[in-house]
């Protein structure tokens, strides 16, 4: 018997209350099972240089994204989600589970954008499990044959070459870069075809389109829809952009807010797709960018002004966390909570454990080791414990010879409270998101430590850095222009259209 403060005997109450409790218990114990191998679709949409700033639902006045909105609106929403300051450093952290330097990946040009051959992929791994894989729209981690998609790990290949549509000099396909985002060239599987109408439009009805014969297979599939947008050059279709031309806005801003807008519309039709093949209560769709925003003023009316950056300091190829924060939606309907915010400090280093404990993939014995950590324990508790991490950012990019001089120069470490910037610069994060107040002399113990820390990272990483000193590659000689002269002297180069749906 237990007797309350009062000397009254509880036993009912106690009976009753153990009972709810085994319930609640057994419930926990249901709920902790629900996600590892599930086994869900899983579609991740990344667009390109997109920041925080560049959605309605971030706070954005301008440019409208109502279909990203009621998404963000119903989707777990990762809040201190945090990438690469760059493109090909994000999707080789993606594709890996690990920081980009350790795959070789200092930056986005002149052969140190290619993934290390030694890796074994995202891809692979869903593979591994049963999964159909497909990418549409931009890879950027190699164009040469044993670099690219097809040959690590992804069943069906819609991309671009290089960093950007028409980016001919640093590999792109050579009429590319005279009919910029419209009726591009384009690698799909193994033959370099000719397409027609707007990138963004292609790259997700393609997507649309394999989707929708995996769902009919009934196959488990990731589909990794990675735009080249809203990425200079620009260019937006007419209609995009009249818009913001009305408003008095410069063509540059005018052709950039017009891709955004276009992604929220493909965005948009994606989901009703999903909606009406009854699709959506197994598939999980997340929504993400790739790093911080570009352009981040322009003019209107003819007046110079600051474009909306979600009050975050710098953007693309920045170590502050405009660079790097980037937004972070996941929706799975059903399976996981809508409206929920997770405050922990997650990155892209950690899909690649998630993804793979949700297909219940097998990973190999012998492989590179992950840096990151799932995050399941957060999809089914924002609020779950999860440990303080450090984080390890650099901007790369360093000329040829130059590595060592750079090794304080545009790079961050990042944990749950702080960001220390240029191994100078302390910003206390927790109470400072837009980095105004440098707190470095309060705090010489934070300082202290993450210096060290950041010796050790930087000590560990330098020999994985294969791609250093490559000789600079002429643009006739880059992989996929010697294999686009070759196919159009012999079959040709082949219209292509994805299936109409």
């Amino acid at each position: 018997m237990i007797k309350d403060a009062k000397g009254k005997i509880m036993k009912t109450s106690v009976v009753f209350n153990a009972g709810m409790f085994a319930v609640l218990v057994f419930v926990g114990l249901a709920e902790a099972k629900s996600l590892e191998g599930s086994r869900p679709n899983i579609i991740l949409v990344m667009t390109d240089d997109q920041g925080m700033g560049d959605l309605s639902c971030m706070g954005n006045q301008v440019v409208k994204t109502p279909h990203i909105d009621r998404f963000h609106d119903q989707a777990v929403r990762f809040n201190d989600f945090q990438v690469s300051p760059t493109c090909a450093p994000t999707r080789s952290a993606i594709m890996s589970g690990r920081a980009p330097f350790k795959n070789g990946v200092t930056h986005t040009i002149y052969q140190r954008e290619r993934m290390a051959l030694d890796t074994f992929t995202l891809p692979q791994a869903l593979q591994r499990a049963g999964y159909a894989t497909g990418i549409f729209g931009k890879w950027h981690l190699g164009d040469e044959d044993a670099y690219l998609p097809g040959s690590r790990g992804f069943d069906e290949v819609l991309i671009h070459g290089a960093g950007g549509i028409g980016q001919t000099r640093y590999g792109d396909f050579p009429l590319n870069e005279e009919n910029l985002y419209f009726d591009n060239v384009l690698l799909h599987n193994d033959t370099i075809v000719q397409t027609k109408g707007f990138c963004t439009d292609l790259f997700f009805q393609s997507g649309l389109a394999w989707i929708k014969q995996q769902h009919e297979a009934k196959k488990p599939y990731f589909a990794y829809i990675s735009l080249n947008a809203p990425h200079a050059p620009l260019v937006a279709p007419p209609s995009y952009k009249k818009r913001f031309l009305e408003l008095g806005y410069d063509d540059g801003t005018a052709g950039r807010y017009g891709m955004i807008e276009n992604i929220d519309d493909n965005f948009g039709r994606l989901l009703v797709k999903l909606g009406e093949w009854k699709a959506l209560d197994n598939t999980l769709v997340i929504f993400m960018t790739d790093n911080g925003a570009t352009h981040l003023s322009g003019k209107l009316n003819g007046k110079k002004i600051k474009h909306f950056n979600a009050n975050l300091r710098g953007g693309k190829n920045s170590p502050t966390e405009g660079g790097t924060h980037v937004p972070a939606f996941w929706q799975w309907k059903g399976m996981l909570k809508e409206g929920v915010d997770v405050d922990a400090l997650t990155a892209h280093i950690d899909l690649y454990k998630t993804f793979c404990e949700l297909a219940d993939a097998k990973l190999p014995a012998k492989m590179q080791e992950l840096d990151g950590r799932s995050l399941l324990p957060l999809l089914k508790d924002p609020k779950a414990s999860w440990p303080d991490r450090e984080l390890f950012i650099h901007c790369g990019r360093w000329n040829p010879g130059k590595r060592d001089e750079f090794k304080f120069k545009k790079c961050a470490v990042r944990t749950e409270r702080w960001r220390f910037v240029n191994n100078q610069n302390l910003y206390d994060i927790s109470k400072d998101p837009s980095e105004t107040t440098d707190v470095v002399d309060a705090h010489p113990e934070v300082v202290e430590k993450l210096r060290k820390s950041y010796d050790q990272w930087w000590a560990l990483v330098q020999p994985l850095m294969v791609n250093e000193d490559l000789p600079k590659v002429a643009p006739e000689d880059q992989p996929l222009a010697i294999r686009y002269d070759k196919q159009l002297k012999g079959k040709g180069i082949p219209e292509w259209a994805p299936e109409e749906i």
